[in-house]
């Protein structure tokens, strides 16, 4: 308990140390060399199907990338291998196995569109579990990926995460028993998790991840640092505020979070969103954070990709703004604003990640920043 109480201790003063020198002078201009950590990952989830192809990523830029998504049968609960998944994962594999440098392949499970009953079903029983288990493994193996994610957002009560935990263990278990059998790599096994370790803010009730288990089971977590704010609001906010002091919607507090529930630092890779959110204002010439807005932006659902922003800047003449607290961008024109993440927002939470000590960080999602500027721009920040 001692250890874990200065291990707490170091990691608040180490939090505090770097706000305190974010707030003196900009990232970019201090003389820190942080050498990356041994094993680090910068990695980006592909959406399946989408325009960019697996091979036209630029693997110079990540050390792993996910197929999104695979789902399982809610009946069954083995995985569900459609004909959409039989025609896009061989194309995800077959386009990345010959990169150079390489990459890691993870298939990842679930996704925001995934049933989230049938996770807890699952989970909540020996025999699910075990096929559940043992068909990730079996697909994971079939197809030549590297590891296996599972996105389960979100285990909806203490049971459901309880029953989580048991599902790691024996996930990791059976991961270990199969690469001795096949004297292959063990696969990695990785989850997409709530930016914090509580999750109070939806749901019926706070109900707390379990951070033994993750400790213990998985090579990673990833925090998802992102959708802090969006039209489900009423006002204009920041999509991953890194600070915010108002409250503790915000990556700083999240991420702190994680390392006070007892989960280690080099166990967490830390979210960073390619895109941002976009309000229709009630008043054009009220435009500020917190503006009253009245919905989605028109022509968007709410979101728009990096690249997308960038051509509504340019064509609409828009307003920039960088908000030195958040460390976030926010543009305007007319009644559309948008929330989001630039180059040097960016960097000063790639190095913010570096600084605590996390494993890596993680984009959603890969490509849609034109040209790789975000991405070399991440990758850059976290090895130099």
């Amino acid at each position: 308990m001692i250890n874990m109480a200065l291990q707490r201790l170091s990691i608040t003063l180490l939090l505090v140390l770097f706000m305190s020198l974010h707030s003196q002078a900009s990232v970019e201009s201090s003389n820190w060399k942080y050498a990356p950590n041994i094993g680090s990952v910068r990695a980006a989830y592909w959406p399946a199907g989408d325009d960019l192809s697996p091979s036209s990523i630029d693997t110079k830029y990540f050390t792993h990338i996910y197929y999104a998504f695979i789902q399982q049968d809610p009946q069954l609960f083995h995985l569900s291998v459609t004909e959409f998944d039989e025609k896009w994962i061989p194309k995800f594999i077959n386009g990345l196995r010959y990169r150079y440098p390489p990459v890691k392949t993870l298939l990842s499970i679930g996704g925001g569109g995934s049933n989230s009953t049938a996770f807890s079903l699952m989970a909540s029983n020996k025999h699910t579990r075990q096929v559940f288990i043992n068909s990730t493994i079996h697909v994971a193996r079939q197809y030549g990926f590297n590891g296996l994610d599972l996105d389960w957002e979100f285990p909806d009560d203490e049971h459901d995460m309880s029953n989580l935990g048991v599902l790691f263990q024996e996930w990791h278990q059976a991961l270990v028993v199969e690469a001795k059998i096949s004297r292959k790599p063990r696969l990695l096994l990785t989850a997409a998790v709530y930016y914090a370790s509580t999750i109070k803010l939806i749901g019926d009730g706070p109900r707390s991840y379990p951070a033994q288990a993750i400790r213990n089971y998985l090579d990673w977590a990833s925090p998802m640092c992102f959708d802090y704010h969006g039209t489900w609001d009423n006002f204009t906010g920041f999509n991953a505020a890194l600070y915010d002091p108002k409250s503790n919607i915000s990556t700083q507090y999240g991420i702190g979070s994680w390392i006070e529930s007892g989960v280690p630092t080099q166990k967490l890779v830390m979210g960073l969103p390619l895109y941002g959110r976009a309000w229709a204002l009630r008043d054009p010439n009220v435009n500020g954070v917190e503006a009253e807005a009245v919905g989605k932006a028109t022509d968007t659902d709410g979101t728009m990709d990096y690249d997308e922003i960038l051509v509504f800047n340019k064509e609409n003449g828009a307003t920039v703004v960088y908000d030195d607290v958040a460390v976030a961008f926010y543009s305007y024109a007319g009644t559309t604003w948008i929330g989001y993440d630039d180059g040097p927002s960016i960097k000063k939470k790639v190095q913010f990640a570096r600084f605590t000590g996390l494993k890596g960080y993680f984009f959603w999602a890969v490509g849609k920043d034109k040209d790789w500027t975000i991405s070399r721009q991440a990758s850059n920040a976290w090895r130099h």
